[in-house]
């Protein structure tokens, strides 16, 4: 008789072949096998177990995320006051600066992006609700990152590094740090170029009753619009006055 592994165990293979399924954008019993270095047999029978609770669907042996994993994000969505009170707000910075306007909120010290709304004039791009990406690449991150415990960033930096996304991103701590004097001393934060090529970022954090920061807010667009007194002083304007109505409205509804 072989030993089973722990459910612990068998957890976390199990969430180790969904998040290499959505990275892949669906694969087969073979590729996830050699791409995890797992056995064969392994993946496939998590594979089925997964398909069998409905969570993956199959195609001619290709497996892709099933939409239930949908529900979920939607229901820890909806528990978050923060995404109630913010909605309306990122839906009117949209409207008024006809580019993207975003939530993002820390979680396990990545950014998330709860929420985002496009403007009329906004190109295409890669975010959307629910995609994590690493906080020091952002206006929106940056934001955050300032005004958390100097304990938090030690502690996000540790386990996560700095990953260089672009030319532009920062990538140690020393340049971090002055980063982060900056965004806390002008109160917003600015991303130039740094997780994607020929776009800008502003963005202001949001701060409960009690000092804690619960999220930021930016308006994002392609470089060639985001220029002069736009970028250094209408945007920033604005989002500050968006995260203002959100700390409010987080205090008093």
């Amino acid at each position: 008789m072989t030993d089973s592994p722990s459910p612990v165990q068998a957890t976390a293979t199990a969430f180790r072949i969904i998040e290499a399924l959505r990275q892949r954008g669906g694969a087969g019993v073979s590729e996830l096998a050699a791409a995890l270095e797992m056995p064969t047999s392994t993946v496939h029978d998590h594979l089925r177990t997964l398909e069998a609770a409905e969570y993956l669907t199959s195609d001619a042996g290709v497996y892709h995320v099933g939409v239930r994993f949908l529900e979920l994000g939607e229901q820890a969505r909806g528990r978050m006051k923060i995404h109630r009170v913010a909605k309306p707000e990122v839906d009117e910075l949209a409207a008024e600066t006809g580019e993207h306007a975003n939530l993002m909120i820390e979680e396990h010290g990545h950014g998330v992006f709860l929420y985002k709304a496009q403007g009329d004039d906004a190109v295409q791009l890669d975010t959307h609700a629910g995609m994590r990406v690493p906080l020091h690449t952002t206006a929106l991150g940056k934001a955050i990152l300032a005004h958390s415990p100097t304990t938090a960033v030690d502690a996000i930096v540790d386990r996560h590094g700095l990953q260089q996304v672009t030319d532009k991103t920062i990538t140690t701590r020393e340049a971090l740090d002055a980063e982060l004097e900056t965004v806390r001393r002008q109160g917003y934060a600015f991303d130039d170029e740094e997780r994607v090529k020929g776009m800008r970022c502003v963005a202001a954090p949001v701060i409960d009753a009690e000092g804690t920061v619960v999220g930021a807010v930016s308006v994002s667009g392609p470089k060639s619009r985001m220029l002069g007194e736009a970028y250094t002083d209408r945007f920033p304007r604005m989002v500050l006055r968006t995260a203002n109505v959100i700390e409010v409205n987080l205090t008093y509804s």
